[in-house]
């Protein structure tokens, strides 16, 4: 059994929030290791010390889409990846004045 920020227990494929970031995902896996609670997240694939997300209600869950579309993580990184190898140089535009 592990418990969140607020002392609840987590369930396993309930939803929990990452307090410092406010990263939500549904709880696949948790494990108490050394003495500490961690739970995994699916949308990250990361442990998170269990006193460090609390659990969500159901209205609380917002589900991952922007639009109609559904998010695609791999997609960002890879479209993130692309920008920083943009090469920006200062002959491109002047400026009016």
């Amino acid at each position: 059994m592990v418990f969140d920020a607020r002392a609840i227990e987590i369930p396993l494929n309930s939803h929990v929030r990452y307090v410092d970031t406010g990263t939500i995902g549904e709880v696949v896996d948790a494990r108490t290791t050394n003495g500490i609670d961690w739970v995994k997240l699916d949308k990250t694939g990361l442990w998170y010390e269990s006193n460090r997300v609390e659990l969500l209600e159901e209205k609380d869950i917002k589900k991952g889409s922007w639009g109609n579309k559904d998010l695609d993580i791999e997609n960002l990184k890879e479209n993130t990846m692309n920008f920083e190898e943009l090469e920006l140089s200062s002959d491109s535009c002047n400026g009016g004045g």
